[in-house]
């Protein structure tokens, strides 16, 4: 059996079975090197989208620095067999600046560029992450970071968007109307969930407040707010307000989405609302689709 110096690491590696590269026959230089992807024939179908996902990103929402999961992709025509990967992440290089300003404006330069260096004709991005912000406790107006879940959809053909999509996820707190009203007193209340996606329409100025102005409606029809930090008198109007507002998810659903259509940048939306019941092991959900 061959000894090997295992007073140096590249004897350790062969003591433990490494090898010695072979010499090979194939080119090393990229110039030289057989570029598969770029081959051109008829290849049966274009394909829809082509590209990654799962990628996991620094971003930029609102003035906090968050962490982004992205997805990105092209089109691919009918006689090209594949598209260029490594692109997609040098084009998401470009907007980088110690993180990806989650916004359209950024998502257009994004997706223009994306296209042009695949030489497709669309180009398509979903990201989402945390959107951190602060807010103030009701009564000692005392600050502390929140946040709520964010959500972007896009796809660029051409020089415009044909899909233009903003989703966010808020908590709320939710107190039953049916517990309240048969209770001598008290009555349960539990934290929820309202999920909302919008169709924007493109063709109306969306206005720089959009994320703060969606998240008060998800808020304010709830039966009361979360806040990040809550003296005593505080929790007790956190209270108070919650028993005096009780909702149903069928409720919380209806009110909702009669805020979401009165805003003209709206064109439609997909809405969830689903309250993680205190006295029950399952949730309570409702779901609603609007198109103007």
């Amino acid at each position: 059996m061959e000894e090997f110096d295992l007073t140096t690491r590249e004897g350790r590696f062969k003591h433990f079975g490494s090898v010695d590269p072979v010499e090979g026959t194939k080119p090393k230089n990229k110039e030289e090197m057989a570029d598969l992807q770029n081959s051109r024939k008829d290849f049966l179908f274009e394909v829809d989208s082509v590209g990654i996902n799962n990628l996991t990103y620094p971003v930029i929402i609102g003035d906090f620095q968050s962490v982004g999961t992205f997805e990105l992709a092209t089109s691919l025509q009918k006689d090209e067999k594949g598209i260029n990967m490594s692109r997609l992440i040098e084009s998401l290089e470009t907007v980088n600046s110690s993180g990806v300003p989650l916004n359209f404006e950024t998502i257009k330069n994004l997706l223009t560029t994306l296209r042009e260096r695949m030489k497709q004709n669309s180009a398509e991005l979903t990201a989402s992450g945390k959107w951190f912000f602060n807010k103030m406790s009701p009564g000692t107006s005392l600050s502390a970071v929140a946040h709520a879940d964010v959500f972007y959809s896009a796809a660029f053909d051409g020089d415009s968007f044909t899909r233009k999509q903003f989703g966010m996820t808020a908590q709320v707190t939710t107190l039953c109307p049916c517990s309240k009203e048969i209770s001598e007193y008290s009555a349960h209340n539990q934290r929820g969930n309202v999920k909302v996606l919008i169709d924007i329409d493109d063709s109306v100025e969306l206005p720089d407040t959009y994320k703060e102005d969606l998240y008060e409606i998800l808020e304010i029809n709830a039966s009361s707010q979360l806040y990040p930090i809550l003296k005593r008198t505080d929790e007790k109007m956190v209270t108070e307000r919650a028993y005096e507002n009780p909702r149903f998810v069928e409720d919380l659903i209806r009110l909702v989405a009669y805020d979401l259509v009165e805003l003209d940048w709206v064109k439609g939306f997909e809405l969830e609302c689903r309250n993680e019941e205190s006295i029950h092991q399952h949730d309570a959900f409702s779901r609603l689709t609007y198109q103007k």
